[in-house]
C-alpha cells in the first residue's frame, strides 16, 4: 500500500473511532471534516463511509487503501499532509484511541499482536499475569508526514 493511502486509511478510521460528535475537540472535527472534504473533491469515487461506520473493519480499510489507489491518490502530498492533521489532532486530543487495553486482568499468558492504532499500541493497566508476556506487531502513533516530494503531478 502506497504511503500517503496509508495515512489516509489510518485517519479516516482514527477520525470515526475518535467521533465528530459533539464531544469531540473542534479540532478534531475540523480536520477529519477538511480530510474527508479533500477526498470529495479531488477524489469523487471515493466513499469513506464504509470506513466511518466500522473503522476497526481491516477489510472496510482495505477497500478504501484501494479504492484511493485506484483513483489515483498515491503521493498526493495535500492529501497525505491533510491526514497526518488528522491523526496529529486525535492523537492530541482524543488519547483515549488505543489499540488494545487491559485493565484489571489476571492471567498465566498475555499474547497481544498486529496492533493498528492511531494513539497508543498497547495499554495494560492493574493487571496481574503469572507467566509469559509477548506483544508484538503493534504500529502505533501517527506515521510521519509523507515526503512532498512524492506528490503527484
Amino acid at each position: 500500500m502506497d504511503p500517503v493511502t496509508a495515512v489516509v486509511v489510518s485517519a479516516i478510521a482514527a477520525g470515526a473511532a475518535a467521533g465528530v460528535s459533539d464531544t469531540a475537540a473542534q479540532v478534531v472535527k475540523d480536520a477529519y471534516l477538511g480530510l474527508k472534504d479533500l477526498i470529495s473533491r479531488n477524489y469523487r469515487g471515493v466513499d469513506v463511509s464504509g470506513v466511518e461506520r466500522k473503522p476497526e473493519s481491516e477489510s472496510k480499510q482495505a477497500s478504501l487503501a484501494e479504492d484511493l489507489d485506484d483513483a489515483g491518490a498515491a503521493g498526493d502530498a495535500e492529501l497525505g499532509a491533510a491526514a497526518v492533521a488528522v491523526l496529529q489532532a486525535v492523537q492530541q486530543h482524543h488519547p483515549q484511541v488505543v489499540g488494545a487495553d487491559v485493565s484489571g486482568l489476571v492471567a498465566a499468558v498475555l499474547e497481544i499482536s498486529d496492533i493498528a492504532s492511531a494513539g497508543d499500541g498497547v495499554r495494560v493497566t492493574g493487571s496481574e499475569i503469572a507467566g509469559t508476556v509477548k506483544i508484538s506487531g503493534v504500529r502505533a502513533g501517527f506515521p510521519e508526514a509523507p515526503d512532498p516530494g512524492t506528490a503527484r503531478p
